[in-house]
């Protein structure tokens, strides 16, 4: 567990590691686990979430970033409106090793130079709650240090058909898509093993709030 919760590992913009007087998650697991909802009930009222799904989003939109990815990939991977269509783009890129590094090479850059200015303001307000919903957290931590930066990680466990069910309702993806996808990722056993905190997300949202609760009042009561 030490190889990702180091005491002295700096973010790439040199600042100290530790948020002083913030409590500092990170949050994993498999595709359509339910991670997002997790981390926003981990991180309540009063904390905030570091998204790193919602600034590609928000990078996807952007027309330079349309313009680059058009001229790379084609036309096709555009919506109606001219937007960066992430599952046509997925199906463009994912079954050709070359042209996903490529779009990486554009995208992790961009997300992780956002994802820590984020935090380092987080830090500066004294935010009581940072909780990172970063999905290649730790894969990537060798560039952006975040998992360093974590007191605790919390894995969300949730059954392979499961996510693949709700992966086909809400997302529109074909079955067995989630599996092709975290085959280019770090186990999930790996994951879970390297976590604090296993949250069993099968059940209804009910359920896992009430998971959220008991593992807040373990998180807080350890840091006392």
């Amino acid at each position: 567990m030490s190889g990702y919760l180091s005491s002295d590992r700096t973010t790439s913009g040199g600042e100290s590691p530790r948020a002083v007087g913030s409590r500092v998650w990170g949050v994993l697991g498999g595709i359509a686990s339910g991670k997002s909802t997790a981390a926003r009930l981990l991180a309540g009222d009063l904390g905030v979430v570091l998204d790193a799904d919602e600034i590609v989003d928000r990078l996807y939109g952007e027309p330079e970033f349309q313009s680059r990815v058009a001229e790379a990939f084609g036309p096709g991977v555009l919506g109606a409106e001219g937007r960066v269509d992430r599952q046509k783009l997925a199906g463009a890129v994912f079954a050709d090793p070359t042209a996903r590094a490529l779009l990486e090479s554009w995208i992790h850059p961009a997300v992780r130079a956002e994802l820590v200015a984020r935090y380092q303001d987080a830090r500066r307000r004294g935010v009581p709650r940072i909780v990172l919903d970063v999905p290649l957290l730790l894969e990537n931590d060798h560039s952006h240090g975040l998992a360093g930066l974590c007191d605790a990680l919390i894995f969300v466990d949730t059954p392979d058909s499961l996510r693949d069910q709700r992966a086909v309702r809400s997302r529109g993806w074909k079955s067995g898509e989630v599996a092709r996808r975290e085959a280019l990722q770090m186990p999930l056993t790996e994951k879970r093993a390297l976590a604090h905190h296993v949250l069993h997300n099968d059940g209804d949202p009910q359920h896992l709030a009430a998971l959220v609760r008991e593992t807040l009042r373990r998180l807080e009561s350890a840091s006392l």
